[in-house]
């Protein structure tokens, strides 16, 4: 079953083209204050079909197609404007930099900034979030555990869902004699179409037989595992659901995928690294004339299979953050000035680019942590080791999406939560998964977040 309605995509690409129509055609009714004709129409159509295709990458790069939750449209206004700005921005310079059709229409794009960010904002506030996706199923979520009582909570409170939950289970808190009695129930009852439930959970498992032969009896009925549906909705691994033999059943990944990444990896980094070069002038001018001091730094880290590596980075800070923080939990180093410019435009890490060609990093996958964090995560976080089973990345998905992850200090609760999502990666790890990622850390680049 479509745990996130996939119509919502589709819904969402063909509302924004529209949109960008109307919105050109409304922009040159008010511009000529009449009714355009079709040959103005066409005129205009044909350069702005190519900038409608480019506004759809900034969309996509601003991240407009993400999943339609209470957070994602919480922040949809600003996203959106700023959207706008940079298409805006493009539009400009492809009519008066490249004047291949003839027309630049200055006070067109100013009209057409105004009109397409109205109808963009009531399309995807005040339109899309009220579209019903029909009649929503019902089922029954059969687990405990924080992470269990965040996914029913999660699908109580948005209508977007497909599907809802008649009632949740609390194994933990029910007797065994209880769940044999809702099995029993919901084989029974021909309006749940579905049972989402801990396979691994012990105080389910002679309730299995029953829900097996409901499996057979009912026109409509689908059992989930509750990992599935909840990396599906929350797009992150729940760790208090996980066990060790879900973790080795699922570690495997296709030699042909390792195989090409890392040859993408050393393309990518002949490339990445004979560019970078060009600015390194400019970034040690400016370090040496902010303080006087180092210009690189290098630092241990823990590799693939827990091996040691040594990463470099153009130093930002006063000093060199070796993670050793003693009993304060943070760094007494600071961010210089320049430092600050450096890690908003993530330039501290271009050195780093040579660690991806000789294989110690990759392009994608979880961040390298100091050996002094690494080995206090790993005595205090459940599986944290599984993050040394692939090669650490100058980006992955714990970066792009986890905003709370610690800088220069420790932090278990914080690194717990981004272990989720390095798990998540490991699990669903694949070419267009570290495209998707590279995509999205260019737009966090562009934005200076999370520096």
């Amino acid at each position: 079953m479509a745990f996130v309605p996939r119509r919502d995509y589709l819904f969402l690409i063909v509302g924004d083209l529209l949109v960008f129509g109307v919105a050109l055609w409304l922009s040159l009714f008010l511009r000529y204050l009449s009714v355009p004709e079709a040959d103005l129409v066409l005129q205009h159509l044909t350069p702005f079909s190519i900038l409608f295709a480019a506004w759809f990458v900034v969309f996509f790069l601003a991240g407009l197609y993400g999943k339609h939750t209470k957070i994602f449209r919480s922040r949809l206004l600003p996203t959106i404007l700023y959207a706008q700005i940079i298409n805006i921005a493009l539009a400009a310079v492809f009519f008066f930099f490249i004047p291949l059709f003839g027309i630049a229409p200055k006070t067109v794009l100013i009209i057409y900034l105004a009109v397409s960010s109205l109808l963009i904002f009531t399309w995807r506030v005040l339109v899309f979030p009220y579209i019903r996706n029909g009649k929503r199923l019902k089922g029954v979520l059969l687990a405990t555990g924080s992470d269990a009582k965040a996914l029913a909570e999660e699908i109580a409170s948005d209508a977007r869902y497909p599907f809802s939950f008649e009632y949740v289970i609390d194994t933990a808190q029910t007797p065994s004699h209880e769940i044999i009695q809702h099995a029993c129930r919901i084989a029974e009852d021909d309006h749940i179409a579905f049972l989402v439930v801990d396979v691994s959970d012990t105080a389910i498992q002679t309730a299995l037989p029953i829900l097996y032969d409901a499996a057979f009896q009912k026109q409509r009925f689908v059992m989930v595992n509750v990992m599935d549906m909840y990396q599906e909705v929350f797009d992150r691994v729940p760790l208090s659901l996980v066990r060790y033999e879900w973790v080795l059943g699922n570690s495997s990944t296709s030699p042909a995928y390792d195989v090409l990444k890392r040859v993408i990896d050393i393309g990518a980094s002949v490339v990445g690294g004979v560019l970078s070069l060009l600015l390194y002038p400019f970034i040690m001018l400016a370090i040496k004339m902010d303080d006087g001091g180092d210009i690189f730094i290098t630092q241990k880290r823990v590799g693939r299979f827990q091996r040691p590596i040594t990463v470099i980075k153009f130093r930002s800070m006063t000093g060199n953050d070796s993670g050793e923080y003693g009993e304060k939990g943070k760094t007494e180093l600071t961010v210089t000035r320049v430092g600050k410019v450096l890690r908003a435009l993530r330039l501290d890490e271009l050195p780093q680019i040579w660690n991806v060609f000789r294989g110690e990093l990759s392009l994608v996958g979880p961040r390298p942590e100091f050996p002094t964090l690494a080995e206090h995560y790993n005595a205090r976080i459940p599986y944290y080791n599984a993050r040394y089973l692939v090669t650490p990345g100058l980006t992955g998905w714990a970066q792009i999406y986890h905003d709370r992850h610690p800088h220069h200090g420790t932090d278990v609760a914080a690194t717990k939560e981004k272990l989720s999502y390095d798990l998540y990666y490991f699990f669903h790890r694949s070419l267009l998964l570290d495209l998707y990622i590279i995509l999205q850390t260019i737009r966090i680049v562009l934005t200076a977040r999370g520096s």
